[in-house]
């Protein structure tokens, strides 16, 4: 009986442990940004008002050296919904509308008629690949995804991919328009279902606002806001855009500074409203863009298009985590991919280190802890033009062309990518390019059985 009773106590010790543990699960919030360039915040460039913005920096773990291993749209969202390099599973470019009326693409691949290596890139992100949404519902985590998907039409939407619910999403990869009509065919809205004068950005805040207010549910919530915010047709919030003419800014580029204000606005929204529910200490924030900007991102060089998409400019894009009473309110320069927010979150909600072997990302939660982490390279591929691939590894970077040139840059030195060292530094060149070359052979597909 005596053995009975201390095995009892025993097991009531172990639920009450576990029980304690799923409460303890935090709540995360994912703020994706599309085409919001690494030196389009205030903290960065004073032009930009982005308070909300720049206080989530200060709290956070701010990485200043995050990079999109596809920076485009298409890849770099499968690439941190699965923690893989885009290219093994063969989608090294954006999903093209084979239908502007429906925004689908009943192909499996495309091709891009100005890629010199006519590369096929597939049109959606197949099911049989691992979200980290998969692997958060497994750990008991509700999930919901607001705004810009752009990984496949109607049967591959986020409720397809592990997400419980979906809101604002469409199969096009941006808006017509911020204001009504919003998306001139195939809209995810109804017809008059918002004033005419709601800016699109406010109507994706106000449904995840309203996840975070009428929230009831025992079991902790994953937040998924991808923003079609602030990618083109650059239309500012009216009342936003006389304020950056003000500055001495053209038409189009106020249109962005408000479009930025706009997202800005929509990060404090989303953070008042979780003060407001009294979950802010429990709920992980992460923020970042899936590519550079498409206007200046000086001091770095390359912008989305334009040839150098794989320049700092194009490839490097915000990033913070904010972890309440885990991250300390600090910059940190290791290289890190946004294809580490799988295993960052896999361990976030489960406690544990992810293993899932499929995975080319690791989990930051060691830099977030203050930990030293191992130094890895990081390698990148995109099929549009010349310039297709690049490796960047400690404060290097090298940067090849389909023609049989190289560049090669000192991150540290010139951050700027100024000085093309790739023939007076052979020592540093040569290693790099057996790197990437050994790398293209194990991760890129070859000869690879495609229909159209």
């Amino acid at each position: 009986m005596r053995k009975l009773f201390i095995l009892a106590i025993v097991l009531c010790i172990a639920v009450g442990s576990f029980a304690k543990k799923t409460q303890d699960q935090p709540n995360i919030v994912v703020l994706f940004v599309d085409d919001l360039g690494w030196a389009d915040l205030g903290y960065r460039n004073p032009l930009f008002d982005t308070p909300n913005v720049n206080k989530l920096s200060e709290e956070g773990m701010d990485f200043e050296r995050a990079y999109v291993a596809t920076p485009t749209c298409s890849p770099s969202r499968a690439s941190l919904m699965t923690g893989k390099e885009p290219v093994r599973f063969q989608m090294v470019r954006h999903i093209s509308e084979e239908d502007k009326k429906t925004g689908r693409n009943e192909n499996k691949y495309h091709l891009w008629d100005r890629d010199p290596a006519q590369t096929p890139s597939i049109t959606r992100l197949p099911l049989e690949e691992i979200t980290y949404a998969e692997r958060l519902k497994e750990y008991g985590y509700y999930n919901m995804f607001v705004g810009k998907w752009h990984l496949g039409h109607e049967e591959y939407h986020p409720i397809h991919q592990g997400f419980d619910e979906q809101f604002g999403t469409s199969n096009h990869g941006h808006p017509t328009s911020y204001y009504e009509p919003y998306f001139r065919y195939a809209s995810p809205f109804e017809e008059g279902q918002f004033p005419k004068d709601k800016y699109l950005t406010d109507i994706l805040t106000d449904k995840a606002v309203d996840l975070i207010k009428n929230y009831k549910k025992k079991q902790p919530f994953m937040l998924n806001l991808w923003y079609y915010d602030v990618h083109g047709p650059h239309i500012g919030k009216k009342e936003l855009i006389e304020k950056y003419e003000a500055k001495g800014m053209e038409k189009r580029f106020a249109n962005y500074g408000a479009m930025v204000e706009a997202m800005d606005q929509s990060v404090g929204r989303v953070r008042a409203a979780l003060e407001e529910k009294g979950i802010a200490d429990n709920t992980v924030i992460l923020f970042t863009s899936d590519q550079g900007g498409y206007f200046t991102n000086y001091p770095l060089r390359g912008k989305k298009n334009g040839g150098n998409t794989l320049g700092e400019g194009g490839a490097r894009v915000p990033f913070i985590i904010y972890y309440p009473g885990v991250t300390k309110p600090v910059k940190c320069a290791v290289p890190i991919q946004t294809l580490d927010v799988y295993s960052t979150l896999v361990e976030i909600a489960s406690g544990k280190d992810q293993k899932d072997p499929q995975v080319n990302g690791v989990s930051l939660m060691p830099l977030i802890r203050g930990e030293e982490v191992a130094d890895r390279d990081l390698f990148f591929y995109r099929s549009y033009e010349d310039q297709y691939a690049a490796i960047i590894s400690g404060d290097w970077k090298l940067i090849k062309y389909r023609s049989g040139n190289y560049e090669l840059f000192n991150l540290k030195e010139d951050v700027s990518e100024v000085s093309n060292l790739i023939f007076v530094n052979p020592k540093i060149a040569n290693p790099l390019k057996k790197k990437l070359q050994d790398w293209e052979d194990e991760a890129v597909p070859k000869n690879p059985k495609v229909s159209f």
